[in-house]
């Protein structure tokens, strides 16, 4: 057994974008391994279990026991609130009840992948503070960009293409500025402001695909043309506007 297995674990668990078929492998032993699994639980999800958990449960039944739900807010769209703070607080705090209790190993499973836009760093630095010998671990998940590449058919990059992640609370000004720098780009968490991403896209003469709740029953994918100037979306949306291609000949950017 390696040396880490004996020292108490924290284990970053991405469990994908919402296909339970999407969990990898890895974050299904990790996740039988664990002693606590920590959840996000939101108001959208209101008493029931939020996506993440719905994940874990639908993947590995058996684990359901060791779920802990954890309080978080999708009303604060940027910036470090006191909502926020309160939030990593509370699930620092669930992980080390969870030792306390005689836990060796605390997972803290997250949609998606735990090294992208994840809370999960915020809780392995608060945690390694107040836990002697902690051993950090991540086990990566597929993405929602990748499911909705998948989904559409619509390939992120070839040859020497770039690609970049912009979260529109970044602000429509920094979107912007990549859209007139970059091949391919791809944005997250655009929501309430969806109709003003259209609008610099249409500005620019670009288009896109958009999906919602990608890889579940009520998933949605549809083309910037069908996006209707008043249409806002959930948090869980993704946006791909992929590199020009036109005219291009088959491996023309190699």
């Amino acid at each position: 057994m390696p040396l880490t297995h004996m020292r108490p674990r924290l284990i970053g668990i991405g469990v994908g974008p919402g296909d339970p078929d999407l969990i990898t492998v890895k974050a299904i032993s990790a996740l039988c391994a664990a002693d606590a699994i920590l959840v996000p639980a939101t108001e959208v999800s209101g008493d029931g279990p939020g996506r993440a958990e719905q994940i874990v449960v639908s993947a590995a039944p058996e684990v359901a026991h060791a779920v802990v739900r954890v309080p978080f807010s999708m009303a604060d769209r940027s910036g470090v609130t006191d909502r926020r703070r309160e939030a990593w607080q509370t699930s620092a705090d669930a992980a080390l009840a969870a030792y306390a209790r005689g836990a060796r190993t605390v997972a803290f499973a997250t949609v998606g992948d735990p090294s992208v836009y994840s809370t999960f760093s915020y809780l392995a630095a608060y945690v390694a503070d107040r836990v002697e010998d902690l051993a950090i671990e991540v086990v990566p998940g597929i993405t929602a960009m990748q499911a909705l590449a998948a989904e559409s058919r619509t390939p992120l990059v070839e040859g020497t293409e770039t690609l970049a992640l912009v979260p529109v609370t970044a602000g429509l000004d920094v979107l912007g500025r990549v859209l007139d720098t970059v091949d391919t780009v791809v944005a997250y968490k655009g929501g309430r402001r969806m109709p003003e991403v259209a609008g610099q896209l249409r500005e620019r003469g670009r288009d896109a695909v958009v999906g919602i709740n990608v890889g579940l029953e009520q998933q949605e994918l549809f083309g910037l043309d069908r996006l209707e100037a008043d249409r806002k979306v959930g948090y869980f949306s993704t946006v791909i506007v992929p590199a020009r291609r036109d005219g291009q000949e088959t491996g023309g950017r190699l």
